[in-house]
């Protein structure tokens, strides 16, 4: 059974930086893409980045470019989202996804993924 864990929310103020981690488990993690979404209150869920299964690509949204950072260790089967410059537009309840096709195409469709976490909230006060 996969299982999908994300780590690493919290209470930060306007200007902090925030690492949230995903934790696969219940197959090999290292064939994999993994997608980062987020939903703020109100809002649909909406795509933050993506990287392929061993790391040569990313994608971004263009709300997060230059701040938010993903990558990924294979070995601990982990990725991770590194946010600097956080905003209060970014608070949201942060997801991390991976889709049900090994060495897929990298995707910021929602519907690409398959198995997703329960999400971290990160709060940003101005």
């Amino acid at each position: 059974q996969v299982q999908v864990l994300e780590t690493g929310g919290g209470l930060v103020q306007a200007g902090d930086s925030l690492k949230l981690s995903c934790t696969v488990s219940g197959r090999r993690f290292s064939m994999f893409n993994m997608g980062w979404f987020r939903q703020a209150p109100g809002k649909e869920r909406e795509f933050v980045a993506a990287i392929t299964w061993n790391g040569g690509r990313t994608l971004y949204a263009d709300s997060v470019k230059g701040r938010f950072t993903t990558s990924r260790d294979n070995g601990a089967s982990t990725a991770y989202l590194e946010m600097i410059s956080l905003a209060p537009e970014d608070t949201a309840i942060y997801y991390c996804a991976t889709p049900r096709t090994p060495y897929s195409l990298l995707s910021q469709s929602f519907g690409e993924y398959f198995y997703w976490g329960q999400g971290t909230q990160v709060t940003v006060s101005s």
